[in-house]
């Protein structure tokens, strides 16, 4: 008899013993998705000077594998749910592992640019279906502290990445950023291949392929044109251009789902006042998180004259505090209520924010940054835990590719906010503290503003 349709209620009838462990292995695979835009972007300076890369060939390393790790996570949710969350996970691993193999062995931009999109192709297979793994192996209390967890990893790993970019880089070279990820990946793979169990598929039916292109070209048009924005601005005609085909092929994507046999996604589920919230939430986040990483950066090298290797030691307070904020979170989530702790949480971000604003130099800004991520670390749980509380097995894997969805785009709007608004102003002001403090209190004011929106977003009662 065919495992599709089996019951999926493991977690709430009998809990899989190695559990703790499938999370840990697939948090360390997710941490290394994460780790690899940081990671890679310390070592682009020593990389584009022994491969003789021009700047654009730099820029699409890295908006490369964000293109394609944005495009195509709905198409690896919705694999996750057809063909099992197992399978995709290992299927994966298999290709970013490869694949990493293959960028560290570049010796030009061609094979080193494929390597990348191969990675960003493997991570939007892993993601969300390690996600969906978590949340159907794990239920209630439980599965609040799994995010916390998940979240924890995901949420300290562009800190963590600057660190170990400026270590890997400054020693065994910058082709190492992509080696290190062979051993890993290859032993994740066998472990996860051992101990993972086989979840039964939680949806019946084919790809979609007229829908996974239509949802991958609007995607990818999109983060291209906030990537672009960075460098040319929001009233650039290319940028804009690509923001309105994105539109339009989102639009003929909705149309589709509304004809196709096998939808990639019932567009229902964007209805749920619960989804939509920790879309929401994820979005604001990724991109509070992303500019305060480029601004600190940016600060304490640039004004106050660190090295990478320093930056990246003193970005370790701010990576820490996110980790610890996001396990404590997913402790205190069911009693507190999503709510209230994204509220508190955004409250938190708002002032750390401001410490950079009202005091200046190292020590204020490393302050500010940490204060602010430990509230945005909470934020990354309550993200998680609102938009998969009430989804159905069946929509675990593209809930959950829309929710990494989300984090890409918020990840490229705060990236191309600090280098249209604050790194103009800081140029137009001979690098003064002044365009950083006009980009820390945006962040500030967003924050607030959030805040507000999910008190009223959330539902009370959502835990």
């Amino acid at each position: 008899m065919s495992d599709t349709g089996t019951t999926t209620s493991r977690a709430q009838d009998a809990p899989h013993p190695l559990r703790w462990t499938a999370l840990g292995l697939l948090g360390l695979a997710q941490l290394m998705l994460i780790l690899d835009i940081t990671v890679v972007a310390i070592a682009l300076p020593d990389m584009g000077a022994e491969l003789d890369l021009d700047r654009a060939a730099l820029t699409w390393v890295v908006s490369g594998y964000a293109l394609t790790f944005g495009s195509l996570m709905l198409l690896g949710g919705r694999a996750a749910d057809l063909f099992g969350p197992k399978h995709v996970v290992l299927a994966g691993l298999v290709v970013f592992t490869a694949a990493s193999l293959a960028a560290g062995l570049a010796t030009g931009a061609p094979l080193l640019l494929g390597a990348r999109i191969a990675q960003g192709a493997g991570a939007a297979m892993i993601s969300p279906a390690a996600l969906s793994v978590v949340v159907r192996l794990f239920d209630g209390d439980e599965r609040n502290r799994a995010l916390g967890i998940w979240s924890a990893l995901g949420g300290g790993g562009a800190a963590l990445g600057v660190l170990l970019g400026g270590l890997i880089t400054a020693g065994p070279g910058w082709a190492w950023v992509f080696f290190v990820n062979v051993p890993i990946g290859l032993a994740v793979l066998v472990a996860l291949a051992r101990i993972l169990p086989r979840l039964p598929r939680a949806a019946t039916g084919s790809l979609d392929i007229p829908g996974t292109l239509l949802v991958a070209v609007a995607t990818g048009a999109l983060i291209y044109a906030l990537i672009r924005a960075g460098d040319h601005g929001w009233l650039d005609l290319v940028t804009v251009a690509l923001a309105v085909a994105a539109a339009v092929v989102y639009a003929a994507f909705a149309l589709w789902q509304h004809r196709a046999a096998a939808p990639l996604m019932d567009l229902r589920l964007l209805t749920r006042r619960p989804v939509v919230a920790g879309i929401f939430v994820i979005a604001v986040t990724t991109a509070l998180m992303v500019g305060a990483f480029f601004l600190g950066s940016f600060y304490l090298q640039n004004l106050q004259g660190h090295g990478a290797l320093i930056t990246g030691v003193l970005f370790l307070p701010v990576a820490l505090l996110t980790m610890v904020a996001a396990a404590a979170a997913g402790r205190v989530i069911g009693r507190l209520g999503a709510r209230l702790l994204a509220v508190v949480a955004l409250a938190v971000a708002a002032a750390g924010f401001l410490v950079p604003v009202l005091w200046s130099g190292t020590t204020a800004m490393v302050t500010g940054v940490s204060v602010a991520a430990a509230g945005l670390g909470a934020l990354f749980v309550v993200a998680s835990a609102s938009a998969l509380a009430s989804v159905a097995p069946h929509e675990a894997g593209v809930t959950s590719g829309i929710v990494s969805t989300f984090h890409e785009f918020g990840a490229s709007v705060g990236a191309a906010a600090v280098s249209s608004a604050a790194a103009t102003s800081i140029a137009a002001r001979d690098a003064t503290a002044s365009g950083f403090d006009d980009a820390f209190l945006v962040a500030t004011g967003l924050a607030a503003v959030s805040a507000v929106i999910v008190w009223w977003l959330i539902p009370a009662k959502q835990q």
